[in-house]
C-alpha cells in the first residue's frame, strides 16, 4: 500500500456493537464518497475493532486532527467526507471528542 499524498487517515470503528448500529453500512457509505470524490488518495480509511466508545457508536476517528465522531450513519458520513474535501477540521454536530494540541476533550463536558 502506498501512502504518499495521504493527509488524513479515518477510523472506522467496527466492533460489534458499531456494526450492530450500522457501521457497515457506514463504512461503505465513506469509502464510496471517497471515491466519488475522488479522494481516496488523500484519505486513508481503516476498519478498526472496537474503539472503546460503544454507547456512542457508530464511531469514526479523522486523524491527525483527532476528531472522533460520534452515532454515525449515512447521511453523517457523506456530510462528513463532502466537508473533508473542503476543510481539515469538519464539525458536524456528532462531535464526541477533539484535540486541542495538548490533550482529547469532550465536547460536551470539555473534559476526557
Amino acid at each position: 500500500m502506498n501512502l504518499d499524498g495521504v493527509s488524513r487517515h479515518l477510523l472506522i470503528c467496527n466492533g460489534k456493537t458499531c456494526t450492530k448500529n450500522g457501521a457497515e453500512e457506514v463504512t461503505e457509505t465513506i469509502r464510496g464518497e471517497l471515491k466519488n470524490l475522488e479522494l481516496q488518495k488523500e484519505i486513508h480509511t481503516t476498519k478498526t475493532l472496537c474503539n472503546g466508545q460503544c454507547k456512542h457508536g457508530p464511531i469514526a476517528v479523522l486523524y491527525p486532527q483527532g476528531t472522533w465522531y460520534k452515532e454515525m450513519n449515512k447521511t453523517k458520513s457523506e456530510e462528513l467526507i463532502r466537508r473533508l474535501k473542503e476543510n481539515d477540521n469538519v464539525h458536524i454536530g456528532s462531535e464526541l471528542y477533539y484535540h486541542d494540541g495538548k490533550t482529547f476533550r469532550n465536547h460536551e463536558s470539555n473534559e476526557l
